[in-house]
């Protein structure tokens, strides 16, 4: 049963091409269909070089790239050609899959100068032959009787089909069912189908991921073209290494192989190379298989080095006495327990990093589930109860007999060679054997600590299911058809034709005060589809009555629509759904914002709803919990995010405001603590104490009835006042003395850079102007000096930028910038950064630049006041700060008329590298780490 496991998983490892002596029908005449021009053979072709030797194997190369293995034993009366090319399943792209193992099948199919068969003449011969296609190569051999005629055969037909097979559709078309009906009788298998779906969980990026016979869409659909491509591409001398064994003369099997095979140039083509890496797996990753079957299978698969690393040959001692019989430690925990019928292992030897895999069968009867912990704990235990001498002597004795055994015969050795090629160099066969001797018990124990963890794993179940229970995915329908004769719906209304300016906003605005005294703007327009924006603020409360209220203020606000006294979240969502209104609603302890977007029609009654859900809110208990829960989780999910940890910290450092004030800085657990502190009564209290309209703004902008609007927001918020006093919190500044820190972050692969710089400034200053678009210049867009030195020019960073705010009631100027990056670019970073802030700040910006970015930013300006929810939203502003749209048209004439030298002369005045607070979050350690080597 063992024996019949491996041979299965060997033909998924290496899909076969043929049986040998596979016989098969030859035609008179077959059509003529090439790929590339027969060889002609060249007369002067340069001689073989002579690389090395060892053991008796002697390695040349042609001058065409060829690599040339001889290993001549006369002691058999036969010879093994075997010709492995560097291409397999690793290297097909999307929609290739299968794709070297057919060209494999099609390569047997014949050439110009062998029309018939391969297969055929091959029998005829009397040979064995095959051809196999794994992860990294594929391989074409043959043993022959030791005839001088057999031996020249060969070596002109492997050279011959190296580039001119076939490759048609005629074959391919042929060979179809062949290869359909070799890729069915994997799926037949279940323990094939479960080495396919483990490989799949444990690779998500790398090829190896992909199983060799590929996927039946693809072998079914691939076209002739792009496998010619593939052929030529990569059958070619420099890509492929030619090793005779057996019985032959050394001098004449060379200058045959330099005849046929040294007349075929090397090609112009550079192969790329194979880059994609597998990451680091973070977790173990669980794949089940539920198919029709008559016994179950657990199985692990443990990422390892490549077969070439040193830790290999204890992978491989550590894989045999896990699983050796009857010794073998998961042999004794679940066959001899009767867990598990039978247990074997798997572990590849690939040109890069494989996977060291493990397999039970258990009969239906039993528990899977008991055999899967049995396995994993026995796995786990390796490490507690390290390996001993005898177990480590005993498999080490077990595998170096195979080797030699192995060696012994030259057409085995002929053969096996190829596995040791694809990893990269042939003599790493000789350099696992020995490695195997060198191999200890704390070889094995620190291998099997380095790999075999739990989140290096990955877990396959196969359970037999007599009636699989799927959803078969159908297939996409022809769109032009659906589509051919489909006339719609009834185009919806269309919009003016609006000058975003200034002026033309101001001139269409209207405003007037609710007898309340909340402020309101009209901008009413014909909108595509009728659509209507909308902005609300409720202000309430001073900074004396505010204290310790910042967050029962925040929930506060996000309780309203989680349920009012007439109505549940649902339903409240329902509404809204029905009324196509979008409505978020969010606050503090001093403001509650609304934003509305839906259609005209719709606007009223979706306003008598926010009124509802703002005055009429339940606070519902397990709304509060769940609420709760929420923050707390987005919070602890933020403890160790580089973005969230340079913020709090400088929030923290720079804040003016003191502890019990609702705009104080809290860090990661104050703000925990403040969440689990807080009680619904304490929610409902400030509703009941704060809520009101009276000090509020409400802007619109879209297609409404003015009147109809207006009535409507009068009778909802007109008379809705807040029973707390009402002082505007004034903004204020702390001097602090500059900080650069540097915060870890474990396991981040990305880190954070977060600069600033607070002063004393408002957007009333004569230069406000000229610092605005000195600012813009520096890092405000794509076309910034930092985005463009430090992503464009030294791809630094993906993301890079910096802005300034100036308040416009308080004198509080910020000027902030920041950039993601990998951590081990951290010094480049700052000195670029540095660099660009120091060039503005002393040579400033040129003529150039500056009439670029006036363009610039005066069409940013432009775009957004064509939006509504932008216009809706600086409208309803302006009604608190006491502005109209004429402080823009100002502000804009301002920017137009700028110099050169104003812009300069305020960068140089407000803007000092040494002013600056950094405070840089990542993985710093491990950066280092792996910079000095560790």
């Amino acid at each position: 049963m063992r024996k019949t496991f491996i041979w299965i998983l060997l033909l998924l490892v290496s899909c076969t091409g043929y049986a040998q002596k596979k016989k098969s029908k030859t035609t008179d005449k077959a059509p003529v269909e090439t790929v590339a021009p027969a060889i002609e053979v060249k007369p002067q072709t340069p001689p073989p070089t002579k690389v090395t030797s060892v053991e008796g194997i002697t390695e040349y190369r042609l001058h065409n790239g060829l690599r040339v293995l001889l290993f001549p034993d006369n002691s058999k009366q036969t010879f093994t050609m075997n010709v492995t090319y560097l291409v397999g399943s690793k290297h097909e792209n999307y929609g290739e899959t299968g794709m070297a193992h057919l060209l494999e099948h099609l390569v047997f199919k014949g050439t110009p100068k062998y029309p018939f068969n391969i297969m055929k003449e091959l029998e005829d011969r009397g040979g064995n032959f095959n051809g196999t296609t794994s992860l990294d190569r594929t391989n074409y051999f043959e043993i022959l009787t030791a005839t001088d005629e057999n031996l020249k055969w060969a070596i002109e037909m492997e050279a011959d089909r190296m580039v001119n097979s076939f490759i048609a559709q005629k074959d391919l078309d042929s060979e179809m069912t062949v290869v359909r009906n070799e890729y069915e009788s994997g799926e037949n298998s279940p323990v094939g189908v479960l080495f396919k779906k483990l490989s799949g969980a444990a690779y998500q990026w790398h090829s190896y991921g992909k199983s060799t016979i590929g996927e039946r869409s693809d072998i079914e659909n691939v076209s002739i073209d792009r496998l010619q491509a593939f052929y030529k591409k990569y059958y070619q001398p420099d890509n492929a290494v030619v090793v005779l064994a057996g019985k032959f003369e050394e001098g004449k099997a060379l200058n045959y192989i330099n005849e046929y095979f040294g007349a075929i140039p090397k090609p112009n083509r550079e192969l790329q190379k194979f880059y994609t890496r597998e990451p680091t797996q973070d977790g173990e990753r669980v794949v089940t298989i539920k198919r029709v079957g008559d016994v179950q299978y657990a199985a692990v698969a443990y990422h390892i080095p490549s077969g070439s690393h040193e830790d290999y040959a204890p992978i491989a001692i550590l894989s045999n006495l896990l699983t050796t019989r009857p010794s073998g430690r998961l042999y004794k925990a679940l066959v001899d327990s009767k867990k598990a019928s039978s247990v074997f292992a798997l572990t590849r030897a690939t040109k890069e990093p494989g996977i060291m895999m493990a397999f039970a069968e258990v009969l239906k009867e039993k528990s899977l589930d008991d055999a899967r912990n049995t396995m994993v704990k026995t796995l786990n235990d390796v490490v507690k109860n390290p390996p001993t001498k005898e177990e480590v002597d005993r498999a080490k004795t077990e595998l170096l007999k195979q080797f030699e055994l192995n060696f012994n015969d030259a057409d085995r050795i002929g053969i096996f060679l190829s596995e040791y090629i694809a990893m990269g160099d042939w003599r790493l066969f000789f350099l696992y054997r020995d490695r195997i001797e060198k191999v200890t018990p704390d070889d094995v124990l620190r291998v099997a600590k380095q790999y075999l963890k739990d989140d290096n794993r990955t877990v396959g179940l196969f359970i037999p299911t007599e009636k699989p229970d799927r959803s078969e995915i159908p297939g996409e329908p022809d769109v032009a058809a659906l589509v051919k004769d489909y006339k719609g719906k009834q185009a919806i209304a269309s919009g003016e034709e609006f000058d975003p300016s200034p002026a033309n906003i101001e001139g269409r605005t209207q405003r007037s005060t609710l007898p309340n005294g909340m402020k309101v703007a009209y901008l009413q327009k014909k909108t595509r589809g009728e659509s209507v924006q909308l902005r609300m603020t409720l202000r309430f409360g001073d900074e004396k009555n505010l204290v310790n209220k910042g967050t029962i203020g925040q929930f506060t606000a996000s309780m309203l629509d989680r349920g009012t006294t007439k109505m549940t979240r649902q339903e409240i969502k329902d509404e809204f759904d029905k009324l196509k209104a979008r409505v978020s609603i969010f606050g503090s302890a001093s403001t509650v914002t609304v934003s509305i977007e839906t259609t005209g029609p719709n606007l009223a009654e979706t306003l008598k709803l926010v009124s509802h859900v703002l005055k009429d809110a339940s606070f519902p208990a397990d709304e509060f919990e769940k609420l709760k829960n929420e923050r707390i989780a987005g919070i602890e999910s933020q403890r160790t995010e580089p973005q969230a940890v340079a913020s709090i910290r400088l929030q923290k450092y720079t804040s003016p405001y003191p502890k019990g004030d609702p705009r104080y800085a809290e860090d990661f657990d104050e703000s925990l603590a403040s969440i689990k502190a807080l009680k619904l009564d304490d929610l409902k209290k400030f509703h009941k104490d704060f809520y009101g309209a009276n000090n509020g703004t409400l802007a619109i902008s879209g297609a409404f009835n003015t009147a109809e609007i207006n009535s409507v927001i009068t009778e909802q918020f007109g008379n809705w006042k807040s029973p707390a006093n009402f002082k505007r919190l004034e903004a204020r500044i702390k001097k602090v003395q500059p900080i650069d820190e540097k915060l870890e972050t474990p396991d981040k692969a990305n880190a954070f850079f977060l600069a600033q710089y607070t002063w004393e400034y408002s957007d009333s200053e004569p230069d406000y102007a000229a610092l605005e678009l000195g600012q813009y210049m520096l890092g405000g867009g794509t076309a910034s000096r930092l985005f463009s030195r430090i992503r464009g020019k030294e791809g630094i960073s993906y993301g890079v930028g910096s802005f300034f705010n100036a308040g416009n009631l308080d004198k509080v100027g910020t000027f902030t910038a920041y950039a993601i990056y990998a951590p081990e670019n951290v010094g480049k970073l700052e000195e670029t950064f540095k660099e660009e802030i120091l060039k503005a700040v002393n040579e400033g910006f040129t003529a150039e630049e500056v009439e670029a970015a006036k363009s610039g930013w005066l069409q940013s300006r432009s775009v957004n006041r064509a939006q509504d929810a932008s216009v809706a939203s600086t409208l309803n502003n302006y009604l608190f700060t006491g502005r109209t749209m004429k402080w823009d048209e100002e502000l804009e004439k301002k920017v137009q008329a700028l110099t050169v030298a104003e812009i300069n002369a305020a960068i140089k005045k407000h803007l000092n590298y040494n002013n600056l607070s950094m405070v840089k979050a990542g993985d710093f350690a491990k950066a280092k780490a792996k910079a000095e080597g560790n």
